[in-house]
């Protein structure tokens, strides 16, 4: 059986190999296991792109024609209001545009052991989520005659969040320094060393101690537990995956996020390239369109080939073509030619635009063979 296999080496890539005798079963006859292969090589041959064939033009459509029919929605997460992920055509610009700030970032966050069985899913949902001073505090005031500010902590949300008196207190002397700190049981008393403090400075001091990060992962404002199959998954709004990654609870094999410039950040290129096929995917699935994984490879492929995330925008991938022609053929012509005219770059008019730009005839289709050497036939006596 393995020479069966060995024959078809060629046409079958060795992945795709592996595939098929994982699937056909131990007793399958030669016969069956030759009229399988020979009909994978038909369907490999058939999907094959044809020397000429414009790729690059038949991508460009298989997007921008569904994308013609999405709508500008937003996805909302019943029970909070602030979870809005932004879906459809403006999530389409948004990772296309390669944006490094994203209107809705997001994590899906897989646990790992008992907590994704739903054990202790609200603790740790708590664990994760950004926790500032101003969501402990009971009251806080301020003693303008003795420039004083006095903050009172609820004792019960301490207490359900894991935290202690002592360790919150460190964590304020770190932030506001000129300051001398008290505190008795929940009860926090700063009093400024400089006499010469104003109105202004306690204020300040205030507004900065309420903003004060105390627990939690720093970018996560939201969190909310779903039930996925089996299983229970934190999905959060906003996005801090390297901290996130730290946590022992958190299965960092599958836990994701959508901000494709954090991506590439933690886990690398690749793994971004891969991340913008997803994302596209999604997009368009939601949408109830369907367009053919290979173009939106194509588009992701353009995207991270310089190593790292060009948006298809004039100062990403338009700015990183060779042609002067190419590059002043979208949105800023005179800046480009200009800029050629005074280094003296020039144009070989390899691509499709420049010929187009020139009247030409266009070098059109990937894999298209050109003519090296011209032979010249012998004249027959």
């Amino acid at each position: 059986m393995e020479e069966l296999f060995k024959q078809y080496q060629e046409d079958i890539s060795p992945l795709l190999m592996e595939e098929i005798k994982s699937l056909i079963p131990p007793k399958t006859g030669k016969t069956k296991v030759k009229a399988i292969l020979e009909q994978v090589k038909k369907e490999i041959a058939l999907s094959s792109v044809d020397p000429g064939e414009c790729v690059g033009m038949v991508s460009a459509e298989s997007l921008g024609e569904p994308g013609t029919q999405m709508t500008l929605n937003t996805f909302h997460f019943a029970g909070v209001a602030e979870m809005n992920v932004t879906v459809g055509l403006p999530r389409i610009i948004e990772i296309l545009d390669g944006r490094k700030t994203i209107s809705t970032p997001t994590m899906e966050i897989y646990l790992k052991g008992a907590a994704a069985k739903g054990t202790g899913i609200k603790k740790i949902a708590a664990r994760i989520k950004e926790t500032r001073l101003v969501e402990l505090i009971a009251s806080i005031e301020t003693n303008i005659a003795e420039g004083l500010i006095e903050i009172e902590l609820n004792q019960e949300t301490i207490k359900d969040m894991e935290l202690t008196v002592p360790g919150i207190a460190k964590l304020m002397e770190k932030a506001v320094k000129g300051w001398t700190l008290k505190y008795d049981k929940n009860i926090f008393t700063l009093k400024a060393k400089a006499k010469e403090d104003t109105i202004n400075a306690l204020y300040k001091t205030k507004e900065k101690l309420k903003k004060l990060f105390i627990s939690g992962v720093k970018g996560v404002t939201q969190v909310l537990p779903v039930k996925h199959g089996d299983e229970y998954v934190i999905v959060t709004f906003g996005s801090n995956l390297k901290d996130l990654l730290k946590l022992d609870f958190v299965d960092g094999q599958r836990s994701m996020t959508n901000d494709i410039h954090e991506i590439a950040a933690v886990f690398g290129i690749e793994a971004a390239r891969q991340a913008i096929i997803n994302e596209v995917f999604k997009v368009i699935e939601n949408q109830g369109l369907n367009v053919d994984i290979r173009h939106i490879m194509l588009v992701s492929e353009t995207m991270c080939i310089s190593g790292m995330i060009k948006g298809i925008t004039r100062y990403g991938v338009v700015n990183l073509k060779s042609s002067v022609l190419a590059r002043a053929s979208f949105e800023t012509p005179l800046r480009h030619i200009i800029n050629a005219a005074m280094i003296g770059e020039q144009d070989h008019l390899t691509s499709v635009v420049e010929n187009v730009m020139i009247n030409q005839p266009v070098p059109v289709g990937t894999g298209l063979p050109g003519l090296v050497t011209e032979v010249k036939m012998k004249k027959k006596d």
